[in-house]
């Protein structure tokens, strides 16, 4: 099972070899809630129907968070600025599903962010989620232009709901343009909500809003009704931005 920390007032629970974690609502302020495990299929399955993801760096034990608030799309609400229509009408980039998926994840993993001393996205994360993705529960989309990846984003797909983890790009606009095409193809599976984590400029410009963790929690349960992969990836080799919603 699982143990709290000793000394501390809000326990950080540690996990064992038993496919088990603690209930989300016990993390801590900052959103930390346990500590240990692995990085199995079964394990970030349950990770994610449970509203927790997997955030550490290299050399420490894994640790799984749960913030409160949580950053939420609705892929219904989905704003457009005037400039990004623009480029889209322009048709500069092509888009495909699951082409690259180690690529887009290494990709994601050796863009320089602001603010960031190294990445988070080490070996054995990109290990895990490509095993992950070869299970068929994590996912990508390529940008490309002029046959040149230039853009991607990955995240785990459940239910009617997809978890945001990461996204590069390396030309003005390729993610912004990709992001757009992807949350058009997850409105049209019937997704009802993407998980961008934690808040940032960049996602509350697309109609991202801030849910507090027990509403989030609440409508996890309603919205992944089992485990199995999501079939709606299946077949599905290229995007088009065009009348996707």
């Amino acid at each position: 099972m699982v143990a709290g920390r000793e000394g501390c007032k809000i326990p950080i629970y540690e996990l064992n070899e038993d496919l088990v974690f603690p209930p989300a609502e016990h993390a801590e302020p900052d959103g930390l809630l346990a500590l240990g495990g692995d990085l199995s299929v079964e394990r970030l399955v349950l990770a994610y129907r449970s509203g927790l993801f997997p955030w550490y760096n290299e050399g420490e034990p894994v640790l799984w968070w749960s913030p409160d608030p949580r950053l939420v799309l609705r892929p219904s609400e989905l704003t457009i600025s005037r400039s990004l229509g623009k480029t889209l009408r322009q048709q500069r980039f092509r888009y495909s599903l699951n082409r690259e998926f180690e690529a887009v994840v290494t990709a994601c993993s050796e863009v320089p962010r602001p603010g960031q001393d190294g990445t988070w996205i080490q070996t054995e994360m990109i290990r895990a989620y490509t095993t992950l993705h070869e299970a068929g529960y994590a996912h990508s989309l390529e940008v490309y232009q002029d046959e040149v990846l230039v853009a991607g984003l990955y995240g785990v797909a459940l239910g009617q709901c997809f978890f945001g983890e990461s996204m590069f790009t390396r030309v003005d606009d390729a993610s912004k343009c990709g992001f757009v095409c992807l949350v058009n193809f997850l409105h049209v599976q019937g997704v009802r909500m993407i998980d961008c984590q934690v808040h940032t400029e960049h996602l509350a410009r697309f109609g991202a809003t801030m849910v507090p963790r027990e509403a989030f929690l609440a409508e996890l349960k309603e919205l992944i009704v089992d485990d199995s992969p999501c079939d709606g990836w299946k077949d599905v080799d290229s995007l088009t931005v065009e009348g996707a919603v």
